[in-house]
């Protein structure tokens, strides 16, 4: 069986699932795990390397103006391919590359699966339709089950502590909310999210809704980067009025963590980042996962 993912989740999904050897080609932001960065790219990116947020934020809604997409695919070089099963999304059209962008007809034969959870039980049924595409039923169900657990596990371990107030931001210039899946994972690991709503999509926040949240912790979780890259961008966050006067800025609870691992790819390694908030939110109670990397913002 020959597999193309459209999306960096579904290669995960994939290769959890015991299907590397599968994959024939992948996306050009597709990086985990590091077997895959080795397959043939099929998409590619028209954002400039080394852009700001701000300026990636700028050519993302023009192309949303446009009714088009800052990440294009590469027909010739999927039908060279020759899939048997083109993993994709539905989720974001300007941001990745979506199924509707996959030109009709190339095999009457192929199968075509969507990865479009926005819930961590959307995920999860992502996770069952992928292993039952690629005759792995036993492993999805497997699989699903294994990551449920563990989600079982953290809340069992703060079912009794104090809940933290938190504020998760998926973008820092402008600023955005963290959506979908992410107030699950705040829930999970012990906390209430005072900004985002489950299920919903992240929306631009102003920075005065913020700083009247007053949050007791702080994650900056920027889509697509790790951590170094969002501490980097969170340093403009400290010349916005009121910062320092922050409860989490004041009690050291402020964090930059690799959102691109943990909270903006829907598959697996968000159970990890329910464990890495709860390590965070309850130190002492929930280990983080032990490749997970957090900077301190103050």
């Amino acid at each position: 069986m020959r597999v193309v993912s459209l999306v960096p989740a579904a290669t995960e999904i994939a290769c959890a699932l015991g299907a590397s050897d599968s994959l024939v080609a992948v996306t050009h932001d597709c990086d985990y795990p590091a077997s895959v960065r080795a397959l043939p790219r099929i998409t590619r990116s028209t954002i400039p390397v080394g852009s700001t947020s701000r300026q990636i934020d700028t050519l993302v809604r023009a192309a949303a103006h446009d009714g088009d997409s800052t990440f294009h695919l590469d027909a010739d070089a999927l039908r060279a391919a020759k899939p048997d099963v083109i993993l994709g999304q539905t989720l974001c059209e300007v941001c990745a590359v979506t199924l509707a962008q996959v030109p009709r007809a190339l095999n009457a034969e192929q199968i075509v699966v969507p990865v479009d959870g926005v819930s961590l039980d959307g995920i999860f049924a992502d996770i069952k339709r992928v292993a039952d595409a690629l005759d792995r039923d036993g492993a999805g169900e497997d699989l699903a089950r294994q990551l449920s657990a563990r989600l079982d596990d953290v809340r069992a371990r703060v079912r009794h502590l104090a809940p933290p107030r938190v504020a998760c931001l998926e973008w820092l210039d402008p600023l955005f909310y963290g959506g979908h899946w992410v107030p699950e994972q705040v829930a999970i690991a012990g906390g209430v999210d005072v900004l985002g709503t489950a299920a919903e999509r992240s929306r631009e926040v102003p920075w005065d809704i913020v700083r009247r949240a007053d949050p007791d912790v702080l994650v900056c979780m920027p889509c697509g980067f790790d951590a170094e890259r969002g501490a980097a961008d969170a340093a403009r966050l400290r010349t916005e009025p009121g910062w320092d006067a922050l409860r989490a800025v004041r009690e050291k609870r402020a964090f930059a963590v690799d959102g691109n691992a943990y909270f903006s790819r829907p598959g697996p390694r968000v159970v990890d980042g329910v464990e890495l908030l709860a390590s965070l939110l309850h130190p002492g109670a929930v280990g983080a996962p032990p490749a997970a990397r957090v900077i301190a913002l103050a």
